[in-house]
């Protein structure tokens, strides 16, 4: 994503090899193609902002009252947002969340990060649950969310919802410090040299593919 971001959106060509890369990949790790479209879904928003850009960018200097600079702000929103979205699909359909976190304190991120993160993911699923049964606790006691009316009595189950999860977070952090957990998490596993090989393989064909843009100017 580094070298996507600093691809300059004329470089059609270059784009064109990033999505081939991707596409590949994706096929390799045998991605679901329904989990695919519905990774893209969380860019509908850019999308629609990217498809009014060629109405209301610049003044119209194209065919059709649309301009042209409009029309490349589209591009490069749209173009960068879906292999920005393809690439965290692929990365969260083949990496465990545990090795995820354990690649980011490997890779020496800061320490700080790699804990929220590592609570996130123990947690999640946590706070899920506890949504869940609050939800079917409204609703076996009668309240549909139909109407706008409704909304008083969501704004106050979410509000409980953030106070509990703060509060299981205060109690998490107290039996960690009591067992002596000073903000530092324990060393991972060394990873192997295969797993970090593979890993290289997309970033080194994405600056592969922006050098010869660097040489070509496409």
């Amino acid at each position: 994503m580094f070298f996507v971001v600093l691809t300059p959106r004329e470089w059609v060509a270059a784009f064109a090899g990033y999505a081939l890369v991707l596409t590949v990949s994706l096929a390799v790790a045998k991605v679901p193609f329904r989990r695919v479209l519905v990774g893209l879904t969380i860019e509908i928003p850019f999308v629609l902002f990217a498809v009014l850009l060629p109405f209301v960018g610049p003044p119209p200097d194209g065919v059709g009252g649309l301009s042209i600079a409009g029309l490349w702000a589209a591009w490069n929103i749209l173009i960068k947002a879906s292999l920005g979205v393809l690439t965290a699909t692929l990365l969260s359909a083949t990496t465990l969340p545990v090795d995820l976190v354990a690649g980011l304190q490997s890779l020496r991120m800061p320490t700080s990060v790699v804990a929220i993160l590592t609570f996130f993911v123990r947690y999640v699923d946590v706070v899920a649950d506890q949504y869940t049964r609050m939800r079917v606790a409204q609703q076996v006691r009668g309240m549909r969310s139909t109407s706008p009316r409704s909304w008083p009595v969501i704004a106050s189950g979410l509000a409980a919802l953030f106070v509990r999860s703060y509060e299981r977070g205060e109690r998490v952090h107290l039996a960690l410090v009591s067992r002596g957990y000073d903000g530092k998490l324990p060393a991972p596993p060394a990873g192997r040299a295969h797993s970090w090989a593979i890993a290289a393989v997309l970033p080194v064909c994405a600056a592969v593919i922006f050098g010869i843009g660097l040489m070509t100017q496409w």
